[in-house]
């Protein structure tokens, strides 16, 4: 139910998601939404929270693996692409990204789970360039990386938001990789 839900607000964003739009996708009325998780607002954030569960356990165990930091990263990016491009109605990029950016400026709640996602983000990139620092390029450093591998998810989701190509979305993370990791 709450990734029927998270599907919704994915495709219209919060403010245009309708009680009547959530019912529908969800098969429940408007009572058992209420009853199942309070009101619109709430069932938002239940389905951001999942969202950011989902995203830094994947996001941690890819960075976990064994394999070299390049090919490590350019996986995580090429599978990010991936997922970027998919939705029914068109690429829909990340969920948090492309909904929970507009929600932030008036909503306390939203804002804050939101930089936890990008706090937890840039952690785990930063966990994984201390452990191979020596497979920075020269001048990079753990602390400049993690931001930056973080920020290249962001305008990845962005770019897939607004209909950009595959190769497009790849030849940019490509560039992060070679940035971070030297040509």
């Amino acid at each position: 139910m709450l990734d029927k839900a998270r599907a919704v607000f994915w495709n219209l964003g919060y403010a245009a998601t309708s009680l009547d739009d959530l019912a529908t996708a969800t098969g429940l009325n408007r009572p058992s939404l209420y009853a199942a998780f309070g009101d619109k607002h709430a069932l938002y954030m239940a389905a951001l929270d999942r969202s950011r569960t989902e995203a830094t356990t994947a996001l941690g165990a890819a960075l976990a693996t064994e394999a070299p930091l390049r090919a490590v990263l350019q996986t995580i990016f090429d599978r990010t692409v991936d997922i970027y491009r998919r939705g029914e109605e068109g690429q829909r990029g990340c969920f948090l990204v492309g909904t929970a950016v507009t929600q932030a400026v008036d909503d306390p709640q939203a804002r804050a789970l939101l930089a936890a996602f990008i706090s937890e983000t840039d952690g785990l990139f930063r966990a994984r360039f201390e452990r191979d620092a020596a497979s920075l390029a020269p001048g990079v450093t753990p602390a400049g990386a993690a931001p930056m591998a973080s920020g290249t998810f962001h305008t990845l989701a962005v770019r897939a938001r607004t209909g950009a190509r595959e190769a497009d979305l790849k030849a940019i993370a490509h560039a992060a990789v070679t940035m971070i990791c030297g040509a």
